[in-house]
């Protein structure tokens, strides 16, 4: 499939298909979106949000949450802040998320089961990383994106006067809906 998507890259550069992505690094709604990475996004979150190239920043993860404040997405965040000019920032979650009950021992039975050892997954928590915690999904989507905008608002490096709200989108028709954080 690699193959094929390089392929296909070849013909879209050679056709000038760029040209009409052209913009530059800052953008343009001064809005920066924590996403799912969700296949059915893809298209639909640009799509419902009317979205064009250069627009916005996008920043997608298993679940759209931020687990850690010093996770890559809060980072990316603040570059966005700090050096691209963002002013507002989404966190946009999705019904039928994967990470909504995921489970932590499924995952690591099935990381050995496709041929990790269990000796790299102990040298991992002797490091100190708690896997179970780490691989851990969340109970309610709801919940998950009140906690992340929660973690935003008050990262300790985050200026103030930064926007930050949470919303759910519907997967089937785009429809977004506002979290209010109690936080």
């Amino acid at each position: 499939m690699i193959d094929e998507m390089l392929k296909f890259n070849e013909r879209f550069v050679e056709s000038k298909g760029y040209e009409r992505y052209a913009t530059d690094k800052y953008p343009d709604k001064k809005i920066a979106i924590v996403a799912c990475m969700d296949t059915r996004l893809v298209e639909l979150l640009p799509a419902a949000l009317g979205l064009r190239n250069g627009d916005v920043k996008i920043i997608k993860n298993a679940g759209a949450t931020i687990t850690n404040p010093f996770d890559s997405a809060m980072r990316s965040l603040l570059i966005a802040v700090y050096e691209l000019g963002v002013e507002e920032i989404m966190i946009i979650g999705h019904t039928g998320c994967g990470v909504q009950g995921m489970n932590a021992d499924k995952m690591l039975k099935l990381m050995l089961e496709r041929g990790v050892s269990q000796e790299h997954i102990t040298l991992m928590e002797h490091c100190g990383i708690n896997l179970k915690e780490w691989l851990h999904g969340f109970d309610d989507t709801d919940d998950a994106i009140a906690e992340t905008v929660d973690l935003v608002k008050n990262h300790p490096l985050m200026p103030a006067g930064i926007t930050v709200r949470g919303y759910v989108m519907e997967t089937e028709t785009g429809k977004l809906r506002r979290i209010i954080s109690d936080q």
